[in-house]
């Protein structure tokens, strides 16, 4: 591969540069819980199985009742629209408005949904430090129908500080203004009250976005949800869906791994312990110039002296996939992005990047 040819648009895209090419990838790129898929999920398969000669239910009750209580009770079964991963929530929510406030750098498909449907689209820039920049937005989003903005943010993994977007929200909720949240990386936060789900209570305009791709390793299931009390934009979205999107996995994925608190608890631990020893690492390698604080299973990271992309280059040269960021509105060249995994797969980027480093020194000296 050639420097400057064009590298994924997403994270995950093992098959390209992988498996299309008859090679077993480290992927870097995806930020996916290293623990794997839940036991409980594949113990109770063959009830999955055995549903398949029928249709699932097409209002999916049993589901919207697990997530409901997931969520504490804090929101009630006809506050929820299920969808076929949070991309396509995302792409129903965002869709519905013609003017859309992007907090930005964040998840591309915000940006590329809105673009399908011809919105008008206006940008929020994180701060230098890359956290969320809350003037900026309040003197902004009364121009647009809708906001929306992660927690955790990908790629940076910033959480929103909930005492600071309050004032945006009564904005907001005053004036009509959805705030559609991200939230498909906030169980890896740790704390449910980071999470903004306790406050839809008392903001019709929150919209907020979960799935179980990332926490609980099934991606290939493709199953998300959406909450709010604002009945009528949930009714408005699902009448813009086709029925069953869900098919019996997805359903049983929903019924036994929300419920299952052991391998909740096991990741929690291995995130935080896995995260803290990585940054550690990282904190050696020179070219790393700044590891970006974050309560995600990822780490975003700026260069000094090598670009992602080339970067990207030597790290595919050892069977490493890693997220270089350029694409990201608001970031340059110089970020790349590391999913947290388990620590002999972390140890292994870490000497890879040890030895990148030594091949850049000789470099240096030969130029």
């Amino acid at each position: 591969m050639k420097i400057d040819e064009p590298v994924a648009k997403h994270g995950g895209d093992i098959y390209t540069e992988g498996l299309f090419k008859n090679k077993n990838l480290l992927d870097f790129s995806s930020n996916v819980n290293p623990l794997g898929v839940p036991k409980s999920f594949i113990k109770n398969m063959d009830k999955a199985i055995n549903a398949i000669e029928r249709y699932p239910d097409i209002h999916y009750r049993e589901s919207k009742k697990a997530i409901k209580e997931y969520l504490k009770g804090l929101v009630e079964e006809e506050e929820i629209i299920l969808g076929n991963g949070a991309a396509e929530i995302i792409q129903l929510a965002v869709s519905n408005f013609e003017k859309i406030l992007i907090v930005v750098p964040s998840f591309i498909e915000y940006e590329e949904c809105a673009k399908k449907v011809f919105s008008k689209i206006g940008y929020s820039y994180l701060d230098s430090n890359m956290e969320l920049d809350y003037k900026d937005i309040k003197s902004n989003v009364l121009d647009y129908n809708a906001l929306i903005l992660g927690n955790p943010n990908n790629p940076n993994g910033g959480l929103i500080d909930k005492r600071s977007f309050y004032e945006i929200l009564d904005i907001c909720e005053k004036n009509s203004i959805t705030v559609i949240v991200d939230e498909a990386f906030i169980e890896f936060a740790g704390d449910e009250s980071l999470s903004l789900v306790e406050d839809i209570k008392s903001y019709n305009c929150l919209f907020i976005i979960r799935a179980l791709t990332k926490f609980f390793a099934l991606p290939g299931l493709r199953v998300g949800y959406g909450v709010s009390k604002n009945k009528k934009l949930i009714d408005t979205l699902k009448n813009k869906q086709i029925p069953w999107n869900i098919n019996c996995f997805g359903e049983l994925a929903i019924l036994e791994v929300l419920k299952d608190e052991d391998y909740i608890k096991d990741s929690l631990n291995w995130v935080e312990s896995s995260r803290e020893i990585l940054v550690r690492s990282l904190k050696d390698i020179e070219f790393i110039e700044v590891i970006y604080k974050s309560s995600g299973n990822f780490l975003l990271c700026r260069l000094k002296g090598i670009t992602g992309k080339r970067l990207y280059e030597y790290c595919l040269k050892k069977d490493i996939l890693i997220r270089v960021c350029d694409n990201y509105k608001g970031i340059d060249e110089y970020n790349v992005r590391f999913a947290v995994k388990d620590r002999y797969k972390n140890s292994i980027l870490v000497k890879a990047l040890k030895v990148i480093e030594k091949e850049l020194k000789v470099i240096e000296k030969e130029v």
